[in-house]
């Protein structure tokens, strides 16, 4: 098991992989936070025939995420886009459970939330 596997959404890893993990911020007013860089590997889940496809791209997405020691996390994930190869206009992508719609966190960090009566998204 990897380590990040412990503080990143159930699941994450096995279709993205970490392309950077910087720690950023101010430290004279301690407002430091971390930015994950994930990109998606290059593989349509599902029942497609994948050899009618073709990566064209990647989509950028930004969720907050549970803080690690006292620090915000930022998750800046990639999400690629494959085109039909016989159809330009046909555009497909991979579906994950762990973007919580229209919240800008992950589904787990906006659960956890609601629990706790602070989001009422």
């Amino acid at each position: 098991m990897d380590i990040y596997d412990s503080f990143l959404p159930a699941g994450l890893l096995a279709h993205f992989t970490i392309t950077a993990f910087l720690e950023l911020g101010d430290v004279r007013d301690k407002n430091m936070f971390f930015e994950i860089y994930l990109e998606e590997n290059n593989e349509i889940l599902g029942n497609v025939n994948s050899a009618l496809y073709e990566s064209k791209g990647f989509t950028e997405v930004t969720l907050q995420d549970f803080p690690i020691r006292g620090k915000a996390v930022y998750l800046k994930i990639k999400r690629r886009r494959w085109r039909l190869k016989t159809d330009p206009n046909k555009i497909i992508r991979n579906d994950f459970h762990f973007v919580a719609e229209g919240a800008g966190f992950t589904r787990e960090l906006s659960d956890f939330l609601k629990d706790s009566g602070r989001y009422k998204g």
